[in-house]
């Protein structure tokens, strides 16, 4: 399952949806990622997104920025679990998809077994079935974003814990897993694990996930990717996309294999410039070794 940047309900509710909130069909299944504080206007946010065709509205209760926490939401939220819930109930009163939660295992000097326990509990009397708990504290003061995603320890074992106290709830694990190695041994336990920075950053891996955690299909090459994208690629471009905005998002795709240096430069140098297109990715992929070519040498 996709989910969505973190969008704040007044965004929605005031700003250009068709920017925000537009999706291909081919991103589903797709969850819309909330932030805010006042249950009425996340109420009509999530709304919103039902009517869209989200297939779930979660509510962000982790992301640990400035900008977030002036706004009085994000993992500041963690503070607030009595809040959260009232926040989740409008919301899951006001759609037929699930409602659900994303959140860390505390801030600052919170406990973290209390904080993220009285959360979870909070929201779950609230209607909340589905958590994706990032398993690192966020430090508010001290810390900046970026920092936040990789100082703050790990505590698998809490989520662990959670999970094996509350067994009728969803709950998926987030933070520091890199690999599928990694992530089949989270599901020995977890519900579902969340890829962030490995998805994006090295998005081949999940080239395998359907044929190795799901039993479906073959593993898919790269290359292969790549060409079932340019549909999509060609028709956004077509409807005003600049190439780049699309291209940017696939630097990472051929990360370790021969070439991968100068796919990038070519997306990076020539997909900027004015009227670029599938030219451009043509010349790219033509820069990359296949591994067949790799076996085959002498």
């Amino acid at each position: 399952m996709l989910y969505t940047e973190m969008v704040t309900a007044e965004a929605v509710l005031h700003g250009d949806r068709k920017r925000l909130l537009a999706f291909d069909p081919l991103e589903h299944p797709l969850a819309l990622q909330l932030g805010g504080c006042d249950p009425l206007r996340l109420a009509e946010a999530a709304r919103i997104g039902a009517e869209l065709g989200y297939g779930e509205i979660n509510l962000n209760v982790g992301c640990p920025s400035d900008r977030v926490q002036s706004g009085r939401f994000g993992a500041c939220l963690m503070k607030e679990p009595f809040l959260v819930a009232d926040c989740v109930a409008a919301m899951g009163r006001g759609v037929d998809v699930p409602v659900t939660v994303k959140c860390r295992i505390g801030v600052d000097d919170q406990d973290p077994e209390e904080s993220l326990f009285g959360l979870v509990d909070a929201c779950a009397a609230a209607g909340v079935a589905t958590f994706i708990v990032h398993a690192r504290k966020a430090w508010l003061k001290g810390l900046s974003p970026k920092e936040n995603r990789d100082i703050p320890p790990l505590d698998y074992g809490l989520v662990e814990r959670l999970k094996g106290e509350r067994p009728a709830l969803t709950i998926v694990l987030n933070g520091g897993i890199e690999t599928l190695e990694q992530a089949e041994r989270c599901l020995n336990w977890a519900d579902g694990v969340m890829l962030g920075r490995a998805a994006y950053h090295t998005p081949a891996l999940l080239a395998e996930v359907d044929a190795r955690l799901f039993g479906d299909g073959e593993p898919i090459e790269a290359e292969a990717a790549v060409e079932a994208f340019r549909p999509y690629i060609a028709r956004t471009i077509a409807a005003g996309t600049p190439f780049y905005a699309i291209a940017r998002h696939m630097l990472g795709l051929f990360s370790g294999r021969p070439g991968a240096r100068a796919w990038r430069r070519i997306l990076t140098v020539e997909g900027v410039k004015s009227g670029a297109a599938l030219e451009v990715l043509d010349r790219a992929l033509g820069a990359v070794v296949a591994p067949a070519a790799l076996q085959a040498a002498p």
